[in-house]
């Protein structure tokens, strides 16, 4: 056989597997991300309308959250959260409007000590998304009426939904182990 021909047929094999690999390897990223972000994936598909860009972006959240000391909460300050989760809870009987602006900073200073930036609120959603996507949107959910309420555009119920969705974040970022390919423990 003539060495042109054999030289064309390997490159051409050559460059089909290298074309086999690079799909094999998007469509493993892509049932990671799906996987890793479940609503929110959607949610990034959604907002991008092009799964390549959504999938970048998630892989950045995935990437700066690794970057940060997360960590899971030691028992007793979990329990000490827990404790002033009960008492601004049963402040909402009382006063709803205070009750709510007390869940949202006792849900900034958890996510605080659980290695989480607290600076800028969409920051922080997306970096949430990471290790809690079942309830980044509660989180933004309740962000909403929180500023909605300071606009004093929210009723008692909105108030109720609110205390509700920070609620879900609490439980989640006390008591659910993160997973340990994300975990990093502070040095």
């Amino acid at each position: 056989m003539d060495p042109k021909v054999v030289t064309a047929i390997i490159i051409g094999l050559a460059v089909l597997v290298i074309a086999v690999l690079l799909i094999a390897r998007s469509r493993r990223r892509s049932m990671h991300l799906r996987e890793q972000f479940g609503p929110e994936y959607e949610r990034a598909l959604l907002q991008h309308r092009d799964s390549s860009k959504a999938e970048a972006m998630l892989a950045d959240r995935e990437t700066r959250v690794q970057k940060l000391a997360i960590r899971q909460l030691p028992v007793t300050e979990s329990a000490a959260y827990a404790d002033e989760w009960a008492v601004v809870q049963r402040r909402f009987v009382d006063d709803p409007s205070i009750a709510v602006s007390e869940a949202d900073r006792l849900v900034n200073r958890v996510m605080n000590a659980c290695g989480y930036p607290t600076g800028d609120y969409d920051q922080r959603a997306a970096d949430i998304s990471v290790n809690h996507p079942a309830v980044v949107q509660n989180y933004r959910q309740a962000r909403n009426i929180f500023v909605r309420h300071s606009g004093g555009r929210a009723t008692t119920e909105d108030l109720r939904q609110a205390m509700v969705y920070y609620r879900s974040l609490v439980d989640e970022l006390l008591a659910e182990p993160i997973s340990p390919v994300l975990l990093r423990r502070a040095s």
